[in-house]
């Protein structure tokens, strides 16, 4: 019965925290369209957030970001490659947002640090999996001498 089974590799310690730090940030993610959704409506903010009275520059980013994040949180629990594309996306809006435009949008130093540690630990991660899959390549190979 065994050698029927079909030949699936499984899944290394790596793997499984890569998953799970894409399910953590996708989280996050829906987190913070829910933010952006609760300023834009009003529930926030005592009101003050709502889209029609927001300045035209708020208007469009905290239109972007509230469309971008649920995008993002669906694409990275599926764990799809565009999730991370879109996050990039998101997270570089709000990093431009606050170190770019601080006169507008004010200045958040720990969100745009912890942007840039996620992206740090995203790309350590493909990194890591990267070496570990060509490791993986080399060990099944036949054809080596």
């Amino acid at each position: 019965m065994a050698s029927d089974s079909p030949n699936v590799p499984r899944w290394t310690l790596t793997d499984t925290l890569y998953v799970t730090f894409l399910r953590v940030m996708a989280a996050v993610c829906l987190w913070f369209a829910l933010q952006y959704w609760a300023m834009l409506t009003g529930y926030s903010l005592e009101g003050r957030g709502r889209f029609d009275l927001l300045p035209p520059a708020w208007k469009a980013a905290s239109t972007a970001l509230a469309m971008m994040f649920p995008v993002a949180a669906v694409g990275l629990w599926l764990l799809a490659p565009w999730g991370a594309v879109v996050w990039v996306l998101a997270a570089a809006t709000e990093i431009a947002m606050h170190e770019f435009y601080p006169s507008i949008f004010g200045i958040n130093r720990l969100l745009v640090i912890a942007h840039i540690t996620v992206a740090v630990i995203y790309v350590l991660f493909q990194a890591a999996l990267f070496l570990q899959r060509r490791k993986q390549t080399r060990q099944v190979r036949t054809d080596l001498p």
